[in-house]
């Protein structure tokens, strides 16, 4: 206790050296970080991609022929049995026929566990397939070689797939994402593609920037377990087929549209 009337010496030199303490600290927990990993993903803005700017509407057929090509979760892996994947079943959601050509592990730059990367696979595709649609989808599994040689390798399949088939339209499909947060090279894969779909006027569809996964669906639609290792379950490949023939039809609405415009003739000057 201090003596009654007594006044407290005043220190005015404490709150100056705390604060700079606490300035202090805050500098060296922030140099630190010790919760940034060198491969820390990213928050990726939930705007939509999948319209492009200058994109023509597509005009596909009642009863489309559609070459879906990717990797493995093109080719159906963690579903019940691969012809329960979202390629698959995106042939009755279109209302046509879908030729399911995806390779595990496959990418633009890796080669895949069944069969080659990218471009050696697009080699090797049927000229005679004659598809009304490809949809070129992923992928995730170029995350580790990514970006040396990504423009060249994505740049050299395209061309080759509209050289293959020329009367087809191409739609890209970006990588969804396999694990929450989005891992950086997966985010910027997924940027790389939407720009050069964008200098060619093509449709491209980002589950990442369209938010397909989150956290709250994560579990519903990922099979984390050791045989599933963070593909689509089979509900999460129902799940993708929706979303992407969704996208599909999304993309004809403009053609549909114009297609029920009346005739000059038909239009009645008041």
């Amino acid at each position: 206790m201090h003596a009654p009337g007594r006044l407290r010496a005043r220190r005015p030199w404490l709150p100056i050296v705390g604060a700079a303490l606490a300035v202090a600290a805050v500098c060296a927990l922030g140099m630190w970080r010790p919760w940034v990993v060198p491969s820390a993903p990213v928050a990726v803005e939930a705007e939509s991609v999948a319209v492009v700017a200058g994109a023509a509407p597509l005009a596909l057929p009642d009863a489309p022929r559609v070459l879906v090509f990717g990797d493995s979760w093109v080719y159906g892996s963690a579903a019940i049995v691969p012809s329960l994947g979202f390629a698959y079943r995106l042939a009755d959601h279109l209302g046509g026929e879908t030729i399911v050509d995806g390779v595990r592990g496959s990418g633009y730059l890796k080669p895949g566990l069944d069969g080659g990367s990218y471009g050696e696979r697009v080699a090797m595709l049927d000229p005679a397939l004659d598809p009304d649609l490809v949809i070129v989808e992923g992928s995730i599994n170029d995350r580790r070689l990514y970006p040396s040689g990504y423009r060249d390798a994505v740049t050299a399949v395209w061309d080759s797939l509209e050289a293959l088939y020329p009367d087809a339209a191409i739609v890209v499909l970006g990588p969804a994402p396999q694990v929450l947060p989005v891992e950086a090279a997966t985010a910027g894969i997924d940027g790389d593609l939407a720009a050069f779909a964008a200098e060619r006027g093509w449709w491209y569809i980002s589950p990442i920037a369209e938010s397909w996964i989150t956290p709250d669906n994560y579990l519903e639609l990922i099979d984390t377990s050791d045989t599933g290792r963070d593909h689509p379950s089979t509900a999460g490949h129902a799940y993708l087929a929706e979303r992407v023939a969704t996208a599909i039809a999304g993309m004809t609405e403009a053609t549909d549209v114009v297609a029920d415009a009346p005739l000059d003739e038909d239009v009645v000057t008041p």
